[in-house]
């Protein structure tokens, strides 16, 4: 999916069954990867979306994802749209989804001590090998190597939006042109896919996406502005 991915397993498990599921974690996220890529011509979501393959042909995670992304185009008043650019893109869900899934599987699975990092959206369930509860670090928008937040919990999803990396890459549909006036946006809630594309419509909003996510029911979120404010919800598990 283009970025870093790093798994932490805590459950006291053989140390061949702790391999296996990190096995089938990365196995599923290359098969996510093979199937939602926009930079493989060949991933099914770039054939569906030039027409070679039709709706009734896709295979069930694709239909499930277009479907997904179809209602949080109307959660969102249209600020999370797929087809922002003009050609299906719903890496701004897919990617938390995926790694949704996977701690979903890890859990049933009896890896109740986790935690997975896609690139900055972060799931984390039961403490860490020390027996704390985990902490996640939100990367400090002007600084690589530092973090301008970081939060403690043992069940947390975690996703950030930002254009401090990829640069104004998240567009507002409504202009066509690039989001401004939010540097950074944190979406904390119960799934992954949905903090990620609530993260991303937010940015599109730019400013106003922060009155948008205090009204927001069952999540919590931290912004950092275009001209260096830190905004978050009071009830965010911070670390001090």
């Amino acid at each position: 999916m283009g970025t870093a991915i790093s798994l932490d397993l805590a459950d006291d498990l053989p140390a061949a069954r702790l391999d296996a599921l990190a096995d089938d974690v990365f196995d599923w996220l290359r098969e996510v990867d093979a199937r939602f890529s926009t930079y493989r011509a060949d991933s099914e979501v770039c054939r569906f979306d030039r027409g070679e393959v039709l709706l009734s042909e896709a295979s069930a995670a694709l239909r499930a994802v277009l479907e997904r992304c179809a209602e949080l185009w109307g959660d969102t008043d249209g600020f999370f749209d797929a087809y922002a650019t003009g050609r299906l893109d719903p890496s701004g869900y897919v990617k938390g989804w995926a790694a949704q899934v996977a701690s979903d599987r890890l859990l049933a699975s009896g890896a109740a001590n986790h935690c997975l990092n896609a690139g900055g959206d972060v799931r984390v369930r039961g403490l860490s090998a020390g027996g704390r509860p985990w902490r996640v670090g939100v990367r400090h928008p002007w600084e690589p190597m530092s973090t301008c937040l970081v939060l403690a919990g043992t069940d947390l999803a975690v996703a950030t939006s930002g254009v401090y990396e990829r640069g104004a890459h998240v567009l507002d549909p409504r202009r066509g042109a690039p989001a401004t006036g939010l540097r950074s946006v944190t979406v904390v809630g119960p799934d992954l896919g949905v903090a990620d594309a609530y993260a991303t419509a937010a940015v599109a909003m730019g400013t106003a996406g922060i009155g948008w996510l205090d009204r927001l029911p069952g999540h919590l979120h931290a912004v950092v502005t275009d001209d260096g404010r830190c905004l978050h919800s009071t009830a965010l598990p911070l670390v001090d």
